[in-house]
């Protein structure tokens, strides 16, 4: 035999499930997007490095040179860092544009081993290209140590535009002291600077604007003989006020109210004594019955 539930017990239920329905809601709150001026973490999802190498075209293997700069070029995966190595030693990156790359980069005296590799955003680096030998025999070094090198141990170096932009570069060979001169490939005047002796020597710029920029570093000693690297500046896009407006418009950043409406208690309120209320005379009127 099946037992009725009590109407009083089913007032109540109701009650409580009006009280929960009218003011739950009232908790619910959201859980905004971050907020413009808010603090919080940045995190990079590892990847794999790019698997295929670039390659070397431009020279072809046995090619002699009597002059320097020569260029260097091939393919490679669209939008990478390509950096150029001769002898172990990095002479000269660029970006890869449309699956190929080119830059001028320096040889030293005698046999060069060239290489190339691509780098992702991570600095994560490919397998090197095919090795490309060729030999540079220039009339005017008879020596040794006589041909001026210039590295870095930077391909590529970001800043954002108005901060200044500080490249470690490394000088030596020839006879100090040295000259230099570094175009930055945003229409400025080239900066002009010397070092004393062999060694490390620091350029530094400000760019305007956010841009990808060609930056050619040239160096003179004291008797005229030459050397030249090429390598990649970035200057990132800064976050304006008026982006950080338009960000807060799109997200509708607006602050949450966390209190409870007057209205919302009172609504309560009177559905829990009409449900008492209502249950307490159903009881009297049962009890009457059975008496």
């Amino acid at each position: 035999m099946r037992r009725a539930i009590p109407a009083k017990s089913f007032l109540l239920s109701l009650g409580l499930v009006l009280f929960v329905g009218v003011v739950s809601p009232v908790f619910a709150l959201p859980n905004p997007p971050p907020q413009p001026s808010s603090l919080g973490l940045e995190a990079t999802i590892p990847s794999s490095p790019p698997s295929s190498a670039p390659t070397i075209a431009v020279p072809v293997n046995g090619q002699s040179f009597s002059s320097i700069p020569i260029t260097i070029g091939g393919l490679c995966i669209n939008g990478l860092l390509v950096k150029v190595f001769s002898n172990n030693v990095f002479v000269g990156s660029t970006v890869c544009s449309g699956g190929s790359y080119s830059l001028k980069a320096d040889l030293f005296s005698g046999n060069n081993t060239l290489y190339a590799q691509q780098y992702d955003s991570l600095g994560q680096g490919s397998p090197n290209s095919a090795n490309v030998n060729v030999t540079y025999a220039g009339s005017q070094f008879t020596a040794p140590g006589a041909l001026v090198v210039i590295t870095s141990d930077y391909g590529e170096l970001g800043v954002n535009p108005g901060q200044t932009l500080s490249w470690p570069i490394i000088l030596g060979g020839g006879t100090p002291p040295y000259a230099l001169s570094t175009d930055w490939g945003d229409g400025t005047a080239p900066t002009l600077q010397s070092a004393a002796a062999a060694g490390q020597a620091t350029i530094q710029h400000v760019y305007s604007t956010p841009g990808v920029y060609t930056v050619t570093v040239s160096v003179s000693d004291n008797k005229g003989v030459t050397g030249f690297i090429q390598l990649v500046a970035i200057a990132n896009g800064q976050i304006t006020a008026s982006t950080t407006k338009n960000i807060s418009k799109i997200n509708n950043n607006a602050p949450v109210n966390t209190t409870i409406p007057l209205w919302a208690l009172v609504i309560a309120a009177v559905a829990l004594v009409v449900t008492f209320w209502l249950g307490s005379r159903h009881g009297r009127t049962v009890l009457k019955r059975n008496l």
